[in-house]
């Protein structure tokens, strides 16, 4: 089980000096990947009264494709991963080129996580439908794989139109993986059609156990083998329960996650050194 980290977006603001030190930090200490969430715009709570969202426009969040240009300079192993991308409220083609980049400069250390967010504040101001959001991302998914693999792509879709148009250069990885997140039935039936790997949202048990029940379902209806599909998991640090942390991290490993991210959002850590901190006391429990 590759472990890695869950960048704190919400709580190191904009400074890249926080950026680059997080990113050399977690490689330093021997985590596999860096996970990073993603939104364009948060909603202004005084004009969306009763806003239900965790987020707001008073959060902070880089953008994670530009970003990860930024740390593919400043990192050497570390893998960089979209946890996830709101891919129906960008241009397909725009991020199928924008994903053969980050792929090229970090040398195929690039795996895209994509779904179809919550927020309909963010789909209207990048001018997108929030109400077919579903059905397009299969769509998407269908073309950035054929973007990234062929010299000319015509493809003719529901919503998605390309006539005689390629990427140039294509990534590295042919095609990149692309990983969904969600927590739907319909979610994970998409997951099973069209997903190299999957970030459950449910912890290992029950649920966990019907949401791949479902996903290797339609996995098989679709002639693809659904227990081959990666997992990641995730896990928050207790610093004041390192055995909970340890059976947390046990448990996942046992439901047969191939990835697993480690959090330390939500705990009082107000700057890069004290989350490293945080993840170094974790890394040494795991014997990293």
């Amino acid at each position: 089980m590759r472990i890695g980290v869950v960048f704190p977006q919400s709580e190191l603001g904009g400074e890249v000096a926080s950026v680059r030190s997080y990113g050399r930090g977690v490689e330093e200490l021997g985590y596999t990947h860096l996970l990073v969430y993603d939104h364009v715009v948060g909603a202004d709570p005084e004009v969306h009264r009763n806003w239900p969202g965790p987020y707001d426009s008073s959060t902070t969040f880089h953008e994670p494709l530009v970003m990860f240009g930024y740390l593919a300079g400043v990192t050497a192993k570390l893998e960089l991963v979209t946890g996830i991308l709101i891919l129906p409220q960008r241009q397909t083609a725009l991020v199928a080129k924008q994903a053969a980049e980050v792929d090229l400069l970090t040398e195929g250390r690039f795996r895209l996580g994509v779904a179809i967010g919550w927020n309909p504040v963010e789909y209207e101001a990048l001018g997108k439908d929030f109400t077919n959001r579903g059905r397009r991302l299969e769509e998407q998914i269908e073309l950035l794989r054929r973007l990234w693999t062929e010299p000319s792509v015509t493809f003719e879709g529901t919503f998605e139109q390309v006539v005689g148009a390629a990427l140039a250069p294509l990534p590295v990885q042919r095609p990149i993986p692309v990983w969904v997140g969600g927590a739907s039935d319909p979610a994970y039936r998409r997951m099973g059609r069209v997903a190299d790997g999957w970030f459950p949202m449910v912890p290992p048990g029950e649920k966990l156990d019907r949401a791949r029940s479902i996903i290797e379902a339609s996995a098989a209806e679709a002639g693809r083998d659904g227990a081959a599909l990666g997992m990641e998991g995730r896990v928050t640090w207790q610093p004041d329960d390192p055995d909970l942390f340890l059976r947390q991290v046990d448990r996942w490993r046992d439901a047969g996650a191939t990835h697993l991210g480690i959090d330390t959002m939500r705990l009082g850590l107000g700057s890069v050194d004290q989350h490293l901190r945080a993840l170094g006391a974790a890394a040494q429990l795991l014997k990293l």
